[in-house]
């Protein structure tokens, strides 16, 4: 009898995995790409992190590439179908032909600093010196240009702007002296604080309304799989709430993705630091503004930025559905 109950329960536990399979083969495999080891990737990373992307149907290999320019690249060649990246990396992209468009805002302005190596302490200092940003084309380049010359600069003249890598890279080489400075955002620039550089210049106090790092895909990919992208902008949307919301699982996200070693006391200021609407709105619409400003910054390298328009690059279709239908709403009632 007892042999006849233990191979009864083992077919109902067949079964029961059986139930479950057509569940799994439902997801959704979408590569999606990230361009900096920093908090405004948080998104993609919660996302992940916090099963938001399972349970809304996606399995969601996350891939690191180096600065926007490398990101918008692998995006256009389809080596990602959608990808986190900031405004000017879509904005040249786009302008030199691709269908690139943001989906999401992200993050829609800066909290980047200019971090003088040791030693220096003033920004009459840089004068002669080096700038390290992530790559030519990129948010740290728009950036490097404008704090640049809100300090009183010739950008390329007075400053030599060089490309170095990540967050943590420009890092390392600003703390070493191999640059004069660089472009860094938390938690690389409380690290800095913390071992003793100076902020040469703060572009999050310069006024400067940008649409930094967004959730992005092409035109074509939306029509072919519109339902995917809307599952994964609806994604977003909740790994915002759940920054917002939910402190433990953002903090180890964070922790995760910028490596091992790194005080709990800066991974949580670095939440706190980009937890307000100006930089991480509820509701997610790209911002046309922010676009504006890149395209004025870009106009100066390529006259095509001139006369384009912000609306060229968004699609507000799915924010829009979600904003709507009160979802946005719903998720951030008090229960």
């Amino acid at each position: 009898m007892k042999r006849y109950a233990l191979v009864y329960i083992s077919v109902w536990l067949i079964s029961l995995s059986l139930f479950n399979l057509p569940a799994l083969a439902q997801l959704t495999r979408v590569n999606v790409g990230y361009s900096a080891v920093s908090a405004d990737q948080l998104p993609a990373w919660v996302a992940k992190e916090s099963g938001i992307f399972t349970k809304n149907g996606l399995d969601v290999p996350l891939i690191f590439f180096t600065g926007g320019t490398t990101a918008i690249l692998a995006l256009v060649s389809k080596d990602v179908p959608i990808t986190q990246v900031s405004g000017p990396g879509l904005v040249n992209s786009a302008l030199a032909g691709s269908d690139a468009v943001f989906v999401a805002a992200g993050m829609t302005s800066l909290n980047y600093v200019l971090m003088g190596k040791p030693g220096l302490k003033t920004p009459e200092q840089l004068k002669g010196g080096t700038l390290a940003i992530s790559r030519f084309g990129s948010a740290t380049d728009s950036i490097a240009r404008f704090a640049l010359k809100k300090i009183g600069f010739t950008p390329g003249k007075d400053v030599t702007i060089v490309q170095v890598g990540s967050g943590p890279e420009r890092l390392n080489a600003v703390m070493t002296g191999k640059v004069s400075a660089a472009v860094i955002n938390p938690p690389s620039s409380f690290i800095a604080e913390k071992r003793g550089l100076a902020i040469m210049a703060d572009v999050g106090k310069m006024g400067l309304v940008f649409q930094h790092t967004g959730a992005a895909t092409t035109r074509r990919f939306i029509r072919e799989h519109p339902d995917t992208v809307r599952r994964y902008v609806k994604s977003h949307v909740e790994a915002v709430h759940t920054m917002w919301t939910d402190k433990e699982a953002t903090v180890r996200a964070l922790g995760k993705y910028m490596g091992s070693g790194i005080d709990r006391e800066i991974l949580e200021k670095s939440r706190e630091n980009v937890l307000t609407e100006t930089f991480f709105p509820k509701k997610q619409y790209p911002s046309l503004e922010g676009l504006k400003t890149v395209l004025e910054d870009i106009g100066e390298r390529d006259p095509r930025a001139k006369t384009a328009k912000p609306e060229q690059f968004v699609d507000f279709t799915f924010i829009k559905e979600l904003d709507q239908s009160g979802f946005v709403d719903g998720l951030y009632k008090t229960k």
